[in-house]
This record gives structure tokens, sequence and C-alpha cells, in this order.
């Protein structure tokens, strides 16, 4: 039988080389208020199981070094009722330092598991040259995720994505697929076995690379996606961070427009009865 996990004492292991400053601790708190609520609000812990078990995705990237941070905060102070199992997947992308995330989980004594799949040469195989890898190498890369998790009997798979990933997708959806449509904060897979969670979505990116690098998080950059040039995500990233620079506070409002969907007011007739719209008035003549 295994020893119950000290998450108090991961999380002061974490959190002992933290910059010991008011800014700090204004970023953590207020990192940990924004993903409670968003863990709250949309309904993120399955209250049918006695203690659910979450798989944390990490890539090695600051976003989900942040994730996990914040949901070990969280479970320190027992403000998140679940089981944290840690998880990376290498891809065996050539030059990926492999023992940078087992080394720091070890020494922080998260428990977790790293799962070898080398989808980086079916990507790079099927993809032509200077094309986008993302599409493939993500639907590769959560099928994978789906079996880990059913593996280790978790009802969830948790992913770092924030406010500009949000938002980028957003736009992305609306200039090149024709849709309305941005990354969920809660998404259940097609088997209806396994949900995705992204208790980040409400979050800034600038505030989570401030995290983790006070934190000193090993980052370990992703040079499948990073090495071509013309992303449309990157695109999509840089006109956000134009028109944020023009008018301050845009990201915030567009993220907000995100939850206060009027279908009435767009053109999808499956949303909405346009047929059915017709005057009621009052049987008075009208002059």
């Amino acid at each position: 039988m295994s020893l119950p996990i000290d998450y108090s004492a991961i999380a002061r292991a974490l959190f002992e080389q933290a910059p010991k400053t008011t800014n700090f601790n204004r970023l953590r708190k207020r990192l940990k208020r924004q993903a409670g609520d968003t863990i709250h609000n949309y309904g993120m812990i399955d209250i049918s199981k006695p203690k659910p078990r979450w798989l944390v995705c990490l890539s090695g990237g600051k976003d989900s070094y942040a994730l996990l941070a914040i949901l070990l905060d969280l479970k320190a102070h027992g403000d998140l009722p679940v089981d944290i199992l840690a998880c990376n997947l290498d891809q065996k992308q050539p030059g990926f330092p492999d023992h940078i995330l087992p080394d720091w989980f070890e020494n922080l004594g998260v428990p977790y598991r790293i799962e070898t799949r080398d989808t980086y040469s079916i990507v790079t195989e099927k993809i032509p040259e200077g094309k986008t890898y993302c599409s493939l190498c993500s639907r590769l890369r959560r099928g994978i995720l789906y079996r880990v998790a059913r593996e280790e009997g978790c009802s969830s798979i948790v992913l770092g994505h924030h406010r500009e990933d949000a938002l980028a997708t957003f736009m992305m959806n609306i200039t090149r697929g024709g849709r309305l449509a941005s990354m969920p904060a809660k998404l259940l897979n097609d088997a209806g076995d396994v949900t995705v969670l992204r208790p980040l979505i409400e979050t800034a990116e600038s505030d989570l690379a401030k995290y983790s690098r006070a934190l000193g998080c090993p980052i370990i950059p992703c040079n499948l996606c990073g090495s071509q040039d013309g992303l449309q995500r990157q695109l999509m990233a840089k006109r956000l961070q134009e028109w944020e620079a023009q008018t301050p506070g845009t990201k915030t409002t567009m993220l907000k427009a995100l939850s206060q969907a009027r279908p009435s007011h767009l053109l999808d007739k499956d949303l909405f009865d346009f047929k059915g719209l017709t005057p009621q008035g009052n049987d008075a003549d009208v002059p």
C-alpha cells in the first residue's frame, strides 16, 4: 500500500526559493484565486467520486509548470479535493532533454509518470516540410493521454492553456474555420469517460510567465512547433498583442465576450428560432 502524498511538503519545497516580495505574493494569490474560481464556476471537480484523480500534463513549458504549481498550492491549502498525478509525454523530439522533468519531479516529491511515444517521427513523416505540425501532433498526443488517464484511474486530463490561447483559437476559428468557437474550460471526450480541464483559461499568459520564472522552473522549449515560422497561431498572438498595446484591456474585454454569447444576435439558425420569432403586439387597432 502506497503512502499518502504530503502535498504540503511538496508545496513548501516548490516555494522555498520563491521571492519573498509583496509583488510575488500578490501574483501567487491572484493566480490561486483565478484558478480556484474557474474550477468552481465550471464544475471541474467530479463530485460523484469520493476523491477524483487528475492527470496534470506538463510539456516543460512555462504554462504547464505554472499550472502544476498553482494546483499544488491549492491542494496544500485544502482547496482542491483531488489527487494529482503529473504526466509528461516524451515525444522523442531530437535534442529533447528527457532528464529535466523527472529530476524536477523527484526533487520536489511530485508523483509523476513519463510516457514515451515517438510521435515526432510520425508527424514529420506525414506532414510536408514547412506545413504546420500542430494539428496532427495534438491529435496523437491527446489520444495517448486519454489512454494514460484510463490506466492511472484519472477522471480528468488537466492542461495549461491560458487566456491568450483561448483568444487566439477564437480568432483562428473565425478567420480560417468559419465558426464561433474557442477552447472550452471543460470538455467531455467522445467516449464520455474523461474530461479535459483548463483551470487557467481565464488567466493572463504574462502572469504565468512571471510565476514560473520566479519559481525557477527549468523551461524546455518546444523545438517541433517553434521551428516553423508564420504559424497562424503566432500571427493571431501578435495581433492580440498589437490590439492590447493600442487599447489596453482589449484581451479582458474579448475574454468576457466569450462568456456572454447572445444567440439571438448571431446568424446560427440551429441555436435560435428565427422563423418562430414573430411580433405579438396587441389586439387594438393601430391608427
